[in-house]
């Protein structure tokens, strides 16, 4: 037996899948807005950087790119995550957002490792920078990167949404390194230390390693289908097993559908299979209001004939 009939069932998903499409839509709009933005300041910054025979600008121009590319697969990711459940993919396509997050981290990764040999071959072998030129594109990058912050934050649900946090995560890398080239650009301009850019930017990319980690560990986790953080199996069985009418909770499943919805599957023993309509409608509102857990399936269970045979047995043996 399952936890409400079908008609109910099919109500929650709607329900569950309109809302992830509301948050899809505003993360695909804002994802459309930075995209754009980061796209024109990378020509803008190429064209500066070959104006002005920086390698350091031409370098971050690329770099501005490899983000753009990140933000398109966000953007797809987004745009596939509004498309319905259908007979072969019943739960939707929400979990693409996961594969797309997990993508911008190995890609983050690899920019990293690309920007981190550079900065070594750069402390091996100084070259000439034009602070000036990186000064003033430093400090425009930096106030492009944090406007494309503030769309992607104010999109949807940014917290739980792995692709959208995918996408902050490159932009503010890309803020991070605005900060570290304004920052050179002023050293070098009136101290002439150019092994400042390349030690700035190794520490930078330190600060995103540890991001690009935990965004990869929790879409692992989640790919994965690992309890969701913030609940625990233990205390969900133990509370469903106090509800009235309850007698065993096992084979209890906690997983998550996407980086917003978690689902649960149990099975139920219970004493009476006739209080079978009301125990179940208890937990379900038990999961969905302390847990927020909307999407369940429970199979209901009779109390083994031994067991119950062993609970007379010793009643019998008490009361004799």
């Amino acid at each position: 037996m399952h936890d409400h009939p079908h008609h109910g069932h099919d109500h929650g998903r709607k329900h569950v899948h309109r809302a992830a499409g509301q948050d899809a839509a505003s993360s695909q709009r804002a994802l459309i807005a930075a995209l754009t933005l980061t796209l024109v300041f990378a020509v803008v910054e190429a064209i500066a950087g070959w104006l002005a025979g920086s390698l350091a600008l031409m370098s971050d121009a690329g770099h501005m790119v490899t983000d753009s590319l990140s933000l398109g697969v966000a953007l797809i990711a987004a745009s596939i995550a509004l498309r319905p459940p259908s007979a072969r993919m019943s739960y939707g396509y929400s979990r693409v957002e996961v594969l797309a997050a997990l993508f911008n981290a190995g890609f983050m990764v690899a920019v990293i490792l690309l920007i981190g040999w550079n900065a070594i071959e750069r402390l091996r072998t100084p070259q000439r920078v034009d602070g000036d030129t990186v000064i003033w594109i430093g400090a425009l990058g930096l106030a492009v990167n944090l406007l494309v912050a503030w769309i992607l934050s104010r999109s949807g649900d940014h917290e739980h949404n792995l692709n959208t946090r995918g996408a902050l995560l490159h932009v503010m890398g890309d803020a991070l390194g605005s900060v570290a080239a304004l920052a050179s650009g002023l050293v070098i301009r009136y101290t002439g230390w150019t092994p400042i850019d390349p030690l700035l930017s190794i520490g930078i990319c330190t600060l995103i390693a540890g991001s690009t980690w935990r965004l990869a560990r929790e879409a692992i986790h989640t790919l994965m289908e690992g309890v969701p953080h913030g609940l625990s199996t233990p205390d969900i069985g133990n509370r469903m097993a106090s509800v009235a009418g309850v007698s065993e909770v096992h084979d209890l499943h906690i997983w998550s559908m996407d980086a917003r919805h978690a689902a649960l599957s149990a099975h139920i023993r219970v004493a009476d299979l006739t209080d079978w309509p009301a125990v179940m409608s208890a937990l379900r509102e038990l999961l969905a209001h302390e847990f927020g857990i909307q999407h369940t399936t429970l199979q209901a269970e009779p109390i083994p004939v031994a067991t119950v045979a062993l609970s007379e047995v010793q009643r019998n043996h008490r009361t004799g």
